[in-house]
């Protein structure tokens, strides 16, 4: 299949690019290796209501998802903050009265994140996404040539085009076939920017009631002992069930292959911290970033102590003549890592090949 640009990765970055140049009237094709749309973004619906199992918050003064959630017709809401946070000390002790909710101001997006892909999806030709179709080399034929990359996929189909957006984490990106091959230098650049979220699990507990509210509770906590090292409200913005999170503090390589013990170890603390109705599941459920192919190496599997510094480094600008370009959050120079970087680097790169798609025909 020839096409002008390819995109390779369907997430908030890979569909945002598209998006714009639908828009735009450019002749693209998206390729995803999942069997889902959203990458990074995943949504759980349980009765109709979304929980992420992915990144769940942006933040004022990220003008972009803002815009973006008006242009499509959703709706934020305000994180859960009221009420009394927790702490769990080293010995498993539970303190109350520790001050406030420590994410309020953040906010979440009505219906879960999974609403956002499903808009963006459907505003998208079908015949131009296509799942399940993971890349296995990008070779550069030339610019003498009718197309300068051609690409080939697991399943067998051949793309030819003209620039290839790969918009999915760099150190995956690095591990896919290149001929002629990138340069030393773009490959340890690229292997050296650390992919947000890969290194996380995170579980999600669902109940009948909010009972921590009850309780004079947040749902906030944080703990020393674990499995879950922070704890957050993740009710729907309306109605249940009811539900709350947590990010696991146990390292990798110590969660690999022990799902089902880690989920009885999560209900163990919850009834620890909450008491008996903590204890009362409706649900749990867990996913493990780290062990993703499609999100994580083996790299992303040492914790980060804190957010990298991301952008794009030199190495990995003007690849194969302009025509090759990384395009994930990684690349956000301001908002890298978050969902507005997404946004922020498929703004830049469809102000990019827009113009370097009139300026060729000129």
């Amino acid at each position: 299949m020839n096409t002008d640009i390819l995109i390779v990765g369907g997430g908030l970055a890979g569909l945002s690019l598209a998006r714009q140049l639908q828009v735009a009237g450019s002749d693209w094709q998206l390729v995803e290796a999942r069997d889902r749309w959203g990458g990074r973004i995943l949504t759980e619906v349980i009765e109709g209501q979304g929980y992420d199992l992915g990144p769940s918050w942006f933040w004022p003064g990220q003008a972009r998802m803002e815009s973006l959630l008006k242009q499509l017709g959703l709706n934020r809401f305000d994180q859960a903050y009221e009420g009394e946070l927790m702490y769990q000390d080293e010995a498993g002790m539970v303190h109350r009265s520790q001050g406030m909710a420590s994410m309020q101001g953040s906010w979440r997006i009505k219906g879960g994140l999974g609403n956002l892909i499903n808009k963006l999806v459907d505003e998208l030709p079908a015949e131009r996404l296509h799942l399940s179709t993971p890349v296995s080399q990008l070779t550069e034929t030339g610019l003498d040539k009718d197309f300068a990359i051609g690409i080939s996929t697991e399943t067998g189909a051949v793309f030819n085009a003209n620039q290839v957006v790969l918009a999915l984490p760099p150190r995956l990106a690095s591990q896919l076939n290149f001929a002629p091959a990138l340069s030393e230098r773009a490959i340890k650049a690229a292997q050296n920017i650390p992919t947000w979220m890969a290194g996380h699990a995170k579980a999600v507990a669902t109940y009948k009631t909010p009972f921590w509210k009850e309780q004079g509770l947040s749902g906030d906590a944080m703990s020393r002992r674990g499995p879950l090292a922070e704890i957050h409200d993740a009710s729907p913005s309306e109605g249940g069930p009811y539900a709350l999170f947590g990010f696991v503090g146990t390292p990798a390589n110590h969660r690999k292959g022990n799902a089902d013990a880690l989920k009885d170890a999560i209900a163990a603390q919850l009834e620890k911290l909450f008491g008996e109705a903590g204890s009362k599941l409706e649900s749990i459920m867990l996913h493990d970033w780290a062990f993703d192919a499609h999100t994580a190496t083996e790299l992303d599997q040492i914790p980060l102590r804190r957010h990298p510094v991301y952008g794009q480094p030199d190495a990995l600008k003007d690849l194969w003549q302009g025509r090759l370009h990384f395009g994930s959050t990684e690349m956000g120079a301001e908002f890298g890592g978050f969902l507005e970087g997404a946004l922020e680097v498929s703004d830049e790169l469809a102000a990019f090949i827009i113009e370097s798609v009139k300026a060729k025909k000129n």
